[in-house]
Formats: C-alpha cells, sequence, structure tokens
C-alpha cells in the first residue's frame, strides 16, 4: 500500500468505528486521549481487532486539552475510595492513558497527573536508543535524571524545519541549508516566524554555536543583538496559521514544526524544506498513564512492533523512535532526511530554572519591539 491509498482509506473508517466502546461500560474500557490526525484509524481498529480490549479513543484539538483531562482525571482519583476502604462492589477507574509532549512532562509529574511505568511491562524498552531513555528518566520535579523513573513511553518523533519557497530561491541562486542563513539580506521582511521564545531565541543559540538549553543566556554576549537582527528580517510571527504568508508568497521562508510543514509540501508544489545541517528543536509525542494497567502495557507495546512502528513512520509525518532518524514525506519525489550527524546535533527543550525563563522573557520583549 503506497502512502496516497493508505490515506484515503481514512475515509472508510466511521467515526463510531474510531472512538468505539461507545455501547460499552466505560469503566471496563481502555480510555485513550489524543490529539487529532495523530494515529492512523487502520492501526487503532488492527490494535482492538487483536486484543479484544474496549477501546474508547478521546479526540483532542489541543495538547492544552489533553492536559486538561489529565486534570479531570486527577481530581477524579482522588474522590475514589482507597481499595482497603473500597467497598466489594465499588466499581474501579477505567485504564487511562494520554499522548502528551515531553515539553508539556515537567508539569504533569509535579502536579501528580501520572505514574510511572516499569521497564518490565515494556517489551521494547532496552531496544530505545540511549537518548529516548533519557527523555523520558526524570525526577520528581520533572527534570532528566539517569536515576529517575520512566514518566513515559516515546512512540513518535518530530523537528523544527525550515520551509521555503523554491521559486524565490530560484531566482536569488541558492537554497538555505542552516538557521544562519535566516539572518541572510536577501530575506529582509521575507521570513515567518513561530511565537515562541524557546523556539526562536533557540535557534539563534544555535546559530551562535550554543545549545538550546543554555542556562545563561547573558552570557553570549552577542546573543542580543543576533535577536534584533533576526527580527528586522522578519514579516510575521504565529503558532498556528505561520505557513500562510509562505504559501500566498509574502513570506519567502518559515520556521516551523515538521508535523505542519510536511503535510504541506504534499499540497503545495512550490514549497520544499530543510533540516539545519547544525541541528534542531526534538519534539516527542510520548504515552503516559493515569495508572498502571496490563491494558496501558498492550497498547505502549503495540505500538512499538516493528510493523506498527514502520506503518506509522511510512504513513504519517512523524517517525517513530525505534526507526532511523529520518523524516521523510512519501507523496513527493524527495526525501527530507535528517543525517545522523545532524540528528545528534539536535536537541529536546528540557526544563529550564526560574533565572533562565526570567531571561528568556525579558530578550523575547526586547527582540520584539519594533525600531
Amino acid at each position: 500500500m503506497d502512502r496516497r491509498s493508505f490515506l484515503q482509506t481514512l475515509g472508510a473508517v466511521t467515526l463510531s468505528q474510531l472512538l468505539g466502546a461507545c455501547q460499552q461500560n466505560n469503566r471496563t474500557a481502555l480510555q485513550v486521549n489524543l490529539l487529532q490526525k495523530t494515529l492512523p484509524p487502520q492501526l487503532v481498529d488492527k490494535f482492538r481487532s487483536n486484543s479484544n480490549i474496549p477501546l474508547q479513543i478521546s479526540l483532542k484539538s489541543s495538547t492544552q486539552e489533553i492536559f486538561a483531562q489529565l486534570q479531570k482525571w486527577h481530581r477524579e482519583d482522588q474522590k475514589q475510595p482507597s481499595e482497603k476502604s473500597a467497598p466489594d462492589d465499588q466499581p474501579k477507574l477505567p485504564s487511562r492513558l494520554a499522548s502528551l509532549g515531553d515539553y508539556w512532562l515537567p508539569q504533569a509529574i509535579q502536579q501528580n497527573l501520572i505514574q510511572p511505568l516499569s521497564a518490565d511491562d515494556l517489551s521494547r524498552w532496552s531496544d530505545l536508543p540511549p537518548r529516548w531513555q533519557q527523555l523520558v528518566r526524570r525526577d520528581l520535579q520533572g527534570h532528566p535524571s539517569d536515576e529517575g523513573k520512566i514518566w513515559g513511553a516515546p512512540y513518535r518523533w518530530g523537528a523544527t524545519l525550515i520551509a521555503y519557497r523554491t521559486d524565490k530561491f530560484r531566482d536569488l541562486g541558492w537554497q538555505p541549508k542552516d538557521w544562519s542563513d535566516l539572518w541572510r539580506s536577501e530575506l529582509k521582511g521575507r521570513i515567518s516566524l513561530l511565537d515562541q521564545p524557546r523556539e526562536i531565541i533557540g535557534l539563534t543559540l544555535k546559530k551562535l554555536g550554543q545549545s538550546y538549553n543554555l542556562d545563561d543566556l547573558d552570557s553570549i554576549s552577542e546573543l542580543s543583538q543576533a535577536l534584533k537582527a533576526l527580527n528586522d528580517q522578519t514579516l510575521f510571527y504565529a503558532s498556528n496559521q505561520y505557513l500562510e504568508p509562505l504559501i500566498l508568497g509574502d513570506a519567502w521562508a518559515a520556521v516551523g514544526w515538521s508535523s505542519d510543514i510536511l503535510p504541506a509540501l504534499a499540497r503545495e508544489p512550490e514549497l520544499d524544506a530543510i533540516f539545519p545541517a547544525s541541528g534542531s528543536a526534538l519534539w516527542a509525542d510520548l504515552w503516559v498513564q493515569a495508572q498502571p494497567s496490563q491494558a496501558i502495557n498492550q497498547w505502549i507495546n503495540y505500538w512499538w512492533e516493528d510493523t506498527v512502528a514502520n506503518n506509522l513512520s511510512e504513513f504519517t509525518d512523524t517517525v517513530s523512535p525505534l526507526l532511523s532518524a529520518q523524516l521523510s514525506i512519501k507523496s513527493r519525489s524527495h526525501r527530507l532526511v535528517a543525517t545522523p550527524e545532524q540528528f545528534e546535533k539536535s536537541e529536546f527543550l528540557l526544563p529550564l530554572s526560574t533565572l533562565t525563563l526570567q531571561q528568556y522573557k525579558r530578550l523575547w520583549q526586547a527582540m520584539r519591539i519594533q525600531a
């Protein structure tokens, strides 16, 4: 099956099939919260058929909604009587898990919204490269720790990319290759940027040879001037519709997330994209559990099966962490590839200290003031 036919069959899967378990007692179901359009319904149905676990899926439009659902589950759990005091006929809470971005992991841990996983229950844990194991091992404050517990199971990832118009760059006689190209004079007033301080200040740090997770921004004397220069290049800031100026031709380049950019490449023949040579910001979606259960372990292990991981990576715009560092779009005649070297230079956005966050806020405000 090719990508086109795979995606076309999505329409054949009805909403009732996808949500499933609606006629079943929701206290016996496996309840899963995830973002819309992130999992192929065929793979969800395959899990349902193979496991016979009643499945109840709730589709959310944003990660904020998923986080709010975790908070609601936590409040409900707090009202439940303890196992020792609960009557024998008291129904237990259903098995509950959600797909959560790694950036939200510290908050979920600090608020006791999720419970750790056991490596013994995760069939492919030892097959995950060290980077992925390190990402989800956290202390009780949500900071990375080699001795920390496992707070999530990564099942797909993406990165921040530079998208650009091939027609405009054909006239310029060059193509973007790295973050530093955003500062070139030919792009003045022609760039669309994410309205995200960690992303934009982070890529500027990367351009200056620093880390996205640098503790002391004030130690980089040239950072403030570099941010001002980038702001002078910028036409538009947004976190949702940042590709529209690029599609319309008002912007010639845009910084955005692969999950948005890769589908746009398939629709817009004049668009292309690159994975920056000096590395980029990575993000991962994780399965997190509200309370442990065997049904949850089965669900997590299913998405790590070779065939399922390959299908997820082949037919969607994300990649399984069990596969090579490759982002690709199959409906185009080319592949967008992150080489092992580029992937190694890339970073997840890790928790920062209060002092560092204050530096980000100050620099971001100063950057956005128009001269």
